[in-house]
């Protein structure tokens, strides 16, 4: 049972390279060290606009948009190093999630979010600053450290 775990382990995360390899072959900018859920969705429309950098996450569902076509609107998006962009979350286009942030399931982002925070709601605001995250956005616990 645990080889046949691993084996399924092994093949979503070739998938999720595949996934990466492909979005990069056609524009994007996304890190092959960064994780991409594979039900999440990125704007196909303007693939250039997509940029994910090291040790960011992406959950399943999320979306994240590099267009508006009521505007005639493409812009870049870009999410930096080590954040978490949760379930169902939407990124709108022309946005900029900082290093270290995290946002919340469901939030949708309509401002650029500041390096270290965690955003929630709709729209999204912040609800909690100067966290520390590690690779994937994981919130790392340095409330012990202090005591």
């Amino acid at each position: 049972m645990k080889l046949f775990k691993s084996f399924v382990f092994s093949i979503r995360n070739f998938l999720i390279l595949v996934r990466v390899w492909f979005f990069n072959f056609f524009g994007a900018k996304i890190s092959y060290k960064a994780r991409i859920s594979l039900s999440a969705n990125l704007d196909k429309t303007n693939l250039r606009g997509v940029v994910i950098k090291d040790g960011s996450y992406v959950a399943f569902d999320a979306v994240i948009l590099t267009h508006d076509f009521t505007r005639g609107f493409h812009a870049e998006t870009q999410i930096l190093e080590n954040c978490f962009i949760g379930a169902r979350s939407i990124v709108l286009p022309g946005l900029k999630v900082g290093p270290g942030s995290i946002v919340a399931a469901g939030a949708v982002v309509t401002k650029d979010v500041p390096p270290s925070v965690i955003v929630a709601g709709n729209p999204a605001r912040i609800i909690r600053e100067n966290i520390l995250t590690g690779q994937y956005g994981k919130l790392l616990d340095h409330a012990k450290s202090q005591y």
